[in-house]
């Protein structure tokens, strides 16, 4: 199974947000619950399906790799959802901006 992580929109202000080891949604791509077994996606998936609508719009998993330590999504639309957009780093989120960039 491909590492996977789970990634929603907050309902009260479209901010991008993802699943926690606490089942709590976080902005902060760094704090990322990894999945890396059936069971526990089965488990994240209950848990984003039941956030829907209430806290978070259309949650869903995405692939990631692990990078010498560090999470980094695989798809890069979902990179820039994470850190920002690529072109230009002065617009990129400081508390999230990827090592090297």
């Amino acid at each position: 199974m491909t590492l996977q992580v789970f990634t929603a929109n907050r309902v009260t202000d479209g901010v991008v947000v993802y699943l926690d080891e606490d089942d709590r949604w976080t902005e902060s791509f760094g704090l990322v619950a990894v999945i890396a077994d059936d069971e526990t996606l089965a488990r994240k998936t209950a848990v984003s399906e039941a956030a829907a609508v209430a806290v978070v719009v259309d949650p869903y998993a995405i692939e990631v790799t692990d990078e010498g330590g560090e999470i980094r999504p695989v798809r890069y639309r979902e990179r820039i959802r994470a850190f920002g957009p690529p072109v230009h780093p002065q617009f990129a989120k400081p508390s999230v901006q990827p090592k090297g960039t």
